[in-house]
């Protein structure tokens, strides 16, 4: 974060130099947005890297409500929260986790995998809370229907849209983060997969944030403690469950709601999409992102199993040591004081006469 003290100072940009003070420089960068909003001149372009654009004005029954379109300024907007997002990210890991992982003395691959779940429990956590919270507020949970009724959604309420625009702004700065935290190459592979999985069907459900959610909460009660697996149960209960509805809602959304829509047609100008190829292209991409992860999670779940009974075979194989029995030592009567034995009322044993021959 900054204004911090550095104990160890680097060669102006250099590469240790940027890795050490990215957030300083995030931070930078956003305060001069921020006083860009002071001044006149300049208040207009600072608009435009704070606040979603392409809004339009709908005329409702009572009044006007305020929607919003999607365009290429929304990249501005993206790229301004995704310094936002790194200096949140700064702040996390030096004022939270750094004290938490120097009290538990973690090994390197676990302090890694300790920050990870830690970042990403507090993002689920957030979007968890804020998820539920548009969900209930725009209606989608007293009504489903508006999942496909009035399609092609291209005019977007406020908050839904910048849900949308910090969620991708999110998942877009884990990617310099690899960077920045210095993953190892064997790590990287599994933190793109995971990267992508966010941002290809980046209109994710709120159950599957609060599965992800419970699955790193886990992760951290289990480095505190590595015999506190209680959460992993929970989470593998849930994981399944979570699962079937995000197919079953797919299913209900795609299959039969936009396909009982008269608007069938092919038109990327308007952003309608709704035709039988389209549709059956992703239920398809659904079908197998869901089955990929079932099919991950029985393989883990398996080997987890493996090992746990492997150990414990192990256990019941090796022979108990026999104990070796304590050998007796005949010890005089009465007790030692400064090298004579003394007896019991505190006088010297007498000592027998030897017989002359």
């Amino acid at each position: 974060m900054a204004f911090r003290r550095r104990t160890k100072s680097y060669p102006l940009f250099s590469q240790e130099f940027v890795i050490h003070n990215h957030a300083d420089i995030g931070f930078c960068l956003v305060l001069c947005v921020l006083i860009g909003l002071m001044f006149e001149v300049t208040a207009k372009t600072a608009f435009l890297f704070i606040l979603p654009q392409y809004n339009i004005s709908m005329p409702t029954a009572d009044s006007e409500t305020v929607h919003y379109h999607y365009g290429p300024k929304d990249l501005v907007t993206i790229l301004f929260y995704i310094f936002i997002t790194i200096i949140l990210h700064a702040v996390v890991q030096e004022y939270i986790l750094d004290k938490i992982s120097k009290r538990l003395h973690l090994s390197k691959v676990k302090h890694s995998k300790f920050n990870e779940s830690g970042q990403l429990v507090v993002f689920h956590l957030t979007s968890v809370i804020w998820c539920f919270y548009v969900v209930v507020t725009e209606g989608y949970l007293t009504n489903p229907r508006s999942l496909w009724e009035d399609y092609p959604h291209v005019h977007l309420p406020f908050q839904v849209k910048f849900f949308y625009l910090c969620q991708l702004a999110y998942w877009l700065h884990a990617l310099p983060e690899l960077y920045f935290q210095k993953v190892r190459k064997e790590e990287i592979p599994r933190q793109l997969q995971y990267i992508c999985l966010y941002l290809v069907p980046w209109s994710q459900p709120d159950c599957l944030y609060s599965t992800e959610f419970l699955f790193h909460m886990a992760r951290l009660f289990y480095f505190a403690d590595e015999n506190n697996e209680k959460l992993f149960s929970a989470w593998a209960a849930v994981f399944g469950v979570t699962r079937l509805f995000i197919l079953t809602l797919a299913v209900l959304a795609i299959g039969f709601g936009l396909a009982r829509m008269e608007n069938q047609a092919f038109d990327p100008e308007k952003g309608n999409f709704n035709t039988l190829f389209c549709r059956l292209c992703v239920l398809l991409l659904v079908c197998a992102a869901q089955a990929w992860l079932m099919w991950r999670f029985i393989h883990s779940q398996l080997r987890h199993w493996r090992e746990y009974w492997n150990e414990q075979s192990t256990k019941r194989r090796v022979p108990a040591t026999p104990r070796l029995p304590a050998r007796l030592i005949k010890r005089e009567s009465g007790y030692h004081e400064n090298g004579v034995v003394k007896a019991e009322n505190g006088t010297s044993p007498r000592t027998k006469k030897l017989k002359s021959p």
